[in-house]
């Protein structure tokens, strides 16, 4: 989405909720900060969870060995 998209979504938002009463605008304002927040959380910690998910008795060397020597291809050409 370019700016002026953005700018223009942004504008009909605000003129959607525009008739919100204050106490709803409040609420609102602090729903979206919080939903920053944890989007911002939720991001840092998103890589953390994958450090030893995957648990092997054998090195990178010897799954990296084991990967290459069980690729299999076939390669067949169709005629037409």
């Amino acid at each position: 989405m370019n700016m002026e998209s953005n700018d223009l979504l942004i504008d009909n938002y605000y003129g959607l909720l525009s008739g919100l009463s204050r106490g709803n605008k409040m609420t609102l304002i602090a729903k979206l900060a919080n939903s920053m927040v944890e989007e911002t959380s939720q991001n840092e910690i998103a890589v953390d969870t994958f450090y030893g998910a995957f648990k092997s008795e054998k090195n990178a060397d010897e799954l990296n060995i084991e990967l290459r020597e069980s690729r299999t291809f076939c390669h067949v050409t169709e005629t037409f």
